[in-house]
């Protein structure tokens, strides 16, 4: 019983500082804090995810970019109209501001 205590307090403990380094300033080129860094991490993982679970795309190599909200897609697939379902399920998740549709059709 005494392991999980300790192990529930340290993951608790480092939600707080994560929570806290929220607030700091990193030192990027494009000048994006902690948070903002930390919430496009979270929407880039999931419109991977949001993409990964539609079958007709599943098989297809999309790579998921985000800065500020805006998701860019890049990478190949095989006809427009995957190319356009990626891009309506990338505008789908919660917190994407834009879409920047990349792909390209081989």
């Amino acid at each position: 019983m005494g392991k999980a205590k300790r192990i529930v307090t340290v993951l608790i403990s480092a939600c707080l500082l994560t929570s806290l380094a929220g607030c700091s300033h990193t030192h990027t080129t494009k000048h994006e804090t902690a948070g903002e860094y930390v919430d496009d991490s979270v929407i880039t993982t999931r419109v991977k995810a949001a993409i990964f679970d539609e079958l007709a795309l599943k098989t297809f190599q999309i790579n998921v970019t985000t800065y500020q909200g805006v998701v860019q897609l890049s990478g190949f697939v095989d006809s427009a109209v995957n190319a356009r379902k990626a891009g309506d399920i990338a505008r789908g998740v919660k917190g994407v501001r834009e879409v920047k549709n990349d792909l390209i059709t081989k």
